[in-house]
């Protein structure tokens, strides 16, 4: 059994290095990309991308609460990740394990660093009600690369997100849920993952790229370039001429991924 994975390991690593791909895709390009927004009707935003066959759907829901005691002037923001077990075969049904937290950690910190959501024009009264924004991300089928999809997908939930308008007398706040207005937001944030396989880099690894690679570099960039998180993963370093060429292509292709979103 053993030796059917090394065989493939080879396979697949002896392409690379020679800057192939199994499925023919160059070294720095995506599988095929498609968004539809808006697809959940109970829900104030959503949104579902398909990154080749990883699919992620997420929607977007705001309610009235309170805001956290050290930031009584900001609205919140919480992402929460749910890795369907119909959607892989390793995924299995329960408490969330480290993948998980890990990707709602990752899209949530890319989406509050890049400052996408004016988290001040959520805050209703200082200190007592703000609006607080519930992102929940559900993958349908996972092929590799979900912290691509699961970003590109938040961020076009949040593009769809509306609003009641509000007033408030008497410090009681009333909604106007006929009067619906868009999220406030500001500029978007992507992201772009990398597997280093062999000696090379390669962008949006596939399910059987990610298997077998040695270091995985995610890289947020917001569309006026600049960095706004990133994340290691695998067992292997990675030196800093490959985080810099990383760094350098991510610029690029995220502004690419911006496209999807218009």
């Amino acid at each position: 059994m053993k030796i059917v994975p090394e065989i493939t390991r080879k396979s697949i690593t002896n392409l690379i290095n020679q800057q192939e791909r199994v499925d023919g895709r160059a070294m720095d390009e995506f599988r095929e990309i498609s968004l539809e927004s808006g697809i959940i009707s109970k829900a104030e935003g959503s949104a579902r991308v398909k990154i080749g066959n990883t699919q992620i759907i997420v929607g977007a829901k705001p309610q009235l609460g309170e805001p956290f005691p050290d930031t009584p002037n900001l609205g919140v923001l919480i992402t929460n990740s749910e890795l369907l077990p119909m959607a892989s075969p390793t995924f299995e049904p329960g408490p969330p394990d480290e993948r998980s937290v890990e990707l709602s950690r990752v899209v949530d910190r890319c989406i509050r660093e890049s400052q996408m959501v004016d988290l001040e024009e959520l805050c209703i009264i200082p200190g007592k009600k703000v609006w607080m924004i519930f992102l929940d991300l559900h993958i349908l089928d996972y092929d590799g690369n979900l912290m691509d999809a699961a970003a590109l997908a938040t961020v076009a939930a949040l593009k769809n997100t509306q609003i009641p308008n509000t007033q408030v007398e008497d410090n009681e706040v009333i909604m106007d849920q006929e009067e619906m207005k868009p999220l406030p937001l500001k500029e978007e944030a992507l992201m772009c993952t990398f597997a280093k396989i062999g000696d090379e880099l390669v962008l949006d690894p596939s399910l059987d790229e990610e298997k077998i690679l040695s270091a995985r570099l995610s890289i947020g960039i917001t569309s006026s370039g600049k960095i706004c998180a990133m994340q290691k993963g695998g067992d292997h370093p990675l030196t800093k001429e490959e985080i810099l060429k990383a760094v350098k292509i991510a610029e690029v292709k995220t502004q690419d991924l911006m496209k999807h979103l218009e």
